[in-house]
């Protein structure tokens, strides 16, 4: 139906135009003199050229959209270049063209919009650019591009969609974090140190297999050999060296910074040479073993990239039904944005089965001060044994200050 309709509406604008040309023609006829024959003459180039771009076809335009690279940190300005090449000379009045961006990319700031009005002529080759100046986290694609053809008498406009997928991630926006452990379950007591966290190698309690982030050193060779496969030494493990960070997927208006704590605070950790994981429930249950190394925080950076705020239950009911945190002999680190009763309940019960502390930082907006009701929280949770640290967005750096080993 709409082929048939295109067609009709072709044939009309040809009818149009020889109605056009066939009215100046009789005016020059009748009239007569030099200005209705140099009105004729000076119409019929116009008349011809919109007969020419009826035929002329798009399928020689080629595009090219060039990115300076495809993994990008939240809140960096992208440069996109877009070139169009083709084959022939043909005239062309203008060209409109149109980066087609996902809905994410369409709402970030930009300095140079994706849509552009280009006036090729003669030309071959021409490009344009355009800027996003703030990069949104998340994984964007790039699908299309729209081109649009016409005629100063506007009687004629063809267009056409150019596939031209691509696509970038972008991760999301880190801090630079001192990370300290709170409480290091020694034989000597607690202690908090800025020491490079390190295992005991001295006790080997059996082997497994090889992971990425695992030590050349700690390869044992003669079970390797045996069993034909990369075997790894396995030592006594102290609580203080594995962290298992559980992160709230509810949708809040400060999810982004609670998404960019997580980042922060799980690459302070591998970072700082221990080993962490990660528990995340949004439209899907996602949860990572703990491990070290870059690829592991590659991997941790990826999902964080592109999780959403999509959980329907609350942060106490994801403790509460995740049977995986019972098991685990690890410290115990929670993200939220909000702070209720039972979520503390929740905690506490916790790190009473766990026998340890529980770290709950609380992460709020730039100056935002924790109203009356959450400092009586706060204070609740710490008499039943759960550690808050109250967390400013752009105050990262804080949550590992001296004041929070107080």
């Amino acid at each position: 139906m709409k082929k048939t309709w295109m067609i009709l509406k072709k044939v009309w604008k040809f009818i149009l135009l020889l109605f056009l040309i066939l009215l100046a023609f009789s005016y020059a006829m009748f009239q007569g003199g030099f200005v209705s024959w140099f009105l004729f003459y000076s119409f019929l180039p116009f008349a011809i050229y919109c007969v020419a771009i009826s035929f002329y076809s798009l399928n020689e335009l080629e595009v090219t959209r060039i990115l300076p690279k495809t993994d990008f940190n939240a809140g960096e300005p992208l440069k996109v270049t877009v070139t169009v090449k083709r084959a022939k000379s043909f005239p062309l009045f203008y060209l409109l063209i149109e980066d087609q961006l996902d809905e994410s990319l369409k709402f970030a700031p930009q300095q140079k919009r994706p849509k552009a009005l280009l006036l090729p002529g003669l030309k071959k080759e021409f490009s344009y650019e355009y800027i996003i100046d703030e990069l949104p986290r998340g994984e964007h694609f790039f699908e299309s591009f729209t081109l649009r053809i016409g005629d100063p008498l506007g009687l004629f406009e063809k267009e056409k969609k150019a596939a031209m997928e691509g696509k970038i991630i972008v991760y999301p926006a880190y801090t630079e974090l001192l990370y300290r452990s709170f409480e290091n379950h020694y034989d000597s007591g607690l202690t908090a140190s800025r020491e490079r966290v390190q295992r005991d190698t001295s006790m080997a309690t059996g082997v497994r297999d090889y992971q990425p982030g695992d030590r050349f050193s700690w390869i044992n060779w003669k079970a390797s050999a045996k069993r034909n496969i990369l075997m790894t030494k396995e030592f006594e493990q102290r609580q203080s060296h594995d962290v298992f960070v559980v992160m709230d997927c509810v949708p809040t208006k400060q999810f982004e910074p609670v998404v960019s704590f997580t980042a922060s605070l799980l690459r302070a950790i591998l970072k700082k040479g221990a080993q962490t994981s990660l528990l995340t429930i949004s439209n899907e249950r996602a949860s990572f073993p703990i491990r070290g190394g870059e690829q592991h925080l590659q991997q941790l950076f990826f999902h964080l990239a592109k999780i959403e705020a999509k959980c329907t239950s609350p942060f106490e009911k994801v403790l509460d039904t995740d049977g995986l945190l019972i098991q685990q002999t690890v410290s115990f680190m929670l993200v939220t944005a909000q702070i209720t009763k039972p979520l503390i309940e929740k905690a506490s019960f916790l790190g009473q089965r766990k026998g340890g502390t529980i770290t709950l930082f609380l992460i709020k907006g730039e100056k935002e001060a924790p109203t009356d009701d959450e400092r009586s929280l706060m204070a609740i949770a710490n008499a039943r044994g759960v550690r808050v640290v109250l967390v400013q967005e752009g105050e990262f750096t804080a949550a590992f200050s001296e004041v929070n080993f107080r």
